[in-house]
Formats: C-alpha cells, structure tokens, sequence
C-alpha cells in the first residue's frame, strides 16, 4: 500500500514523502492515527497543490520583511522617558514601548519578541537594536532616547 505522511514516522520517513507500506500497518497504524494519507492520485494533486501555495506564501512574505527591513534602515524612533537628578532614565525602556513608538510613528507593526534587546536600555542617546525579522532576514533598527 503506498501512503503519503502527513507527519514524520520514526522508522517510516519525513513529512511529504510517500512510501510504500503494509497494507495492515499502512490502514490501522498510520491512516487510523492520521499520520499518512492514502496515496491516491487526487490526494497527491491537493499535496503538491497545498506545496505550491506555501511557497508562494513564504515568497510573498520573504518581499513584506525585506521591505520592512529597507524601510527600517531610514527612519528613526524617537522615545521620550522622565529623568532622574542625576541625568539617568528611571528604569529602562521596554520593547512595548519601542513597538508602540514604531507603530505611532511610523506605521510599521512589528512582534516584541522581533526585538533583541539583551539587556534594557538605560541611557539616553542614539541606539542600534537588532531585529530578527524571521526566514533568516535582520534589519537594524536606530533608536534615539531624550529626556524631558
């Protein structure tokens, strides 16, 4: 019986591959337990259907965070934090605050966890953050903190 797994099957093969198995094994085990479908021709065309949308999805979203990324390199955020006597902010500036700031103003949206800010920001000046955009793409994001 050839099936194709939906899921990786230890002993079996990876996701996508389609294998031939034994009919009991391939009906009880890997159908029943939803790992594997049977590899009939139309489940192969919505497969390979299914493959080519991903891909055009994951390209599609490949060109969205190069954009951001091109968009990132020319624009700066600019925070405002109270300031103690000495001249140092109180507390740290915190990655909602930096997302909010992008956000209203410049109109870009972007995920918290995005930013890599190992440890807080505690002074004012200009600042570079690094941003794991995802699919492997960084951009830089110029940060500048002022006191009021």
């Amino acid at each position: 019986m050839k099936v194709l797994l939906t899921k990786d099957v230890k002993g079996v093969g990876k996701a996508g591959e389609i294998k031939d198995v034994a009919d009991g094994y391939g009906k009880n085990f890997l159908i029943g337990k939803g790992l594997a479908l049977a590899a009939t021709h139309e489940v192969l065309k919505k497969y390979e259907s299914d493959q080519r949308k991903k891909s055009a999805n994951e390209a599609a979203e490949i060109e969205r965070l190069n954009a951001i990324k091109a968009t990132l390199t020319n624009i700066k955020v600019v925070i405002t934090k109270k300031l103690g006597d000495t001249g140092h902010l109180f507390g740290s500036v915190t990655k909602d605050e930096i997302t909010h700031a992008l956000q209203t103003q410049h109109g870009i949206e972007i995920d918290k966890k995005e930013l890599d800010a190992k440890h807080g920001i505690k002074t004012v000046g200009m600042h570079d953050l690094d941003l794991k955009l995802g699919h492997g793409i960084h951009a830089t994001l110029h940060i500048e903190i002022k006191g009021e």
